[in-house]
């Protein structure tokens, strides 16, 4: 529980971090590209760790289990420690001199919180990514053991699927990229189509599981679960876009309050959705026989909070880049690889 506990504070606080510095140092029209390439390399890490944890963990045994996971925690640590070596620019003395004679321009932080949450499109974005971090969470600690007990799936085998779940998520982030460089002018379109697409789909294909788990057995699991992925992928990276370009939004940029508030309420959102989803399960399972109820009631639910997400996005409106820009926007291809080979900051 412990070693959970520091898990989710680290990635808290490194994801939110991270998000604020590429939404203060990334130029306004490469900010959907930026959170994609970020959220590429995420995925990559994600989806090649659980195929490869999941191929070593079979045979299965605490022994084996153990060795595996202390060697991917190992190998996490020292990855880390090399590349957060030189990620934040060194503020340059002018730069710390303005930042110094504005500061008490600024007040306090409750002052600029209270600001910031007085902009409807704030704080309806916040609840936005509360309710979608919600059902996109709620199904992360109860997949694996469904494929297991509805499917009869190994524990590798289980594991495994996390990586055909990402490798969706992939395929979604794909297809939202090649979007951006089809119609390079219509970006903030396109935000507000793949946050809204993304999570009809990811209802959608939660519905499928269900049915499939209450249905038949030999349900394509693998193909359920990839599309879940591609439909996650595409609405995250999407939502990630649209809170790097609203960071930046209102009349005094307030890059950090914005993005530590959305950033709060996705972590809450990822604890209640992991919590409330397990407790969910074991509470339908205390009064159903059968498991495939109580997983099934739970999809639908995050099926629901989707719907929900989806009537949200809405109102969500996402100002269009400037009109002198349009015609000259650089593709995804441009960003992404001019965002790799100058480290992504600017």
């Amino acid at each position: 529980a412990l070693g959970f506990f520091a898990i989710g504070v680290g990635t808290g606080a490194t994801g939110t971090s991270l998000l604020a510095l590429l939404a203060k140092h990334v130029a306004p029209e490469r900010k959907p590209a930026a959170a994609a390439l970020v959220w590429f390399m995420m995925i990559i890490g994600f989806a090649v760790t659980a195929g490869v944890a999941g191929h070593f963990l079979d045979p299965y045994s605490p022994e084996r289990l153990m060795t595996v996971t202390s060697t991917v925690s190992i190998l996490a640590i020292m990855v880390t420690l090399v590349v957060v070596r030189g990620i934040e620019p060194r503020a340059q003395p002018d730069a710390a001199a303005v930042t110094d004679e504005t500061s008490p321009e600024k007040g306090a932080f409750s002052a600029a919180l209270a600001e910031v949450w007085q902009d409807p499109q704030a704080k309806v974005f916040t609840i936005f990514v509360f309710v979608s971090m919600l059902a996109y969470s709620a199904q992360d600690l109860i997949l694996e053991p469904f494929a297991g007990l509805v499917f009869g799936r190994t524990p590798g085998e289980s594991t495994q699927l996390a990586g055909v779940q990402h490798g969706g998520v992939l395929l979604g982030m794909a297809a939202m990229a090649i979007s951006t460089l089809l119609f390079k002018s219509r970006g903030a379109v396109l935000l507000r189509f793949w946050i809204r697409g993304g999570c009809l789909l990811s209802a959608v294909a939660l519905f499928l599981l269900c049915w499939g788990g209450l249905t038949s057995p030999t349900w394509s699991l693998e193909a359920n679960v990839f599309l879940l992925g591609t439909a996650n992928g595409g609405f995250a990276v999407a939502a990630i876009g649209a809170m790097m370009v609203l960071a930046s939004a209102g009349q005094q940029k307030r890059e950090g309050i914005r993005m530590g508030l959305w950033g709060a309420a996705q972590a809450i959102a990822f604890a209640l959705g992991g919590f409330l989803g397990t407790v969910a399960v074991d509470v339908t399972r205390y009064w159903l026989n059968d498991p495939a109820i109580s997983y099934g009631l739970v999809f639908a639910c995050e099926g629901v909070l989707f719907l929900v997400a989806a009537s949200l996005a809405r109102h969500i409106h996402i100002a269009k880049w400037a009109d002198g820009q349009r015609d000259h926007l650089p593709s995804f291809g441009d960003i992404a690889l001019a965002e790799a080979g100058e480290g992504g900051i600017r």
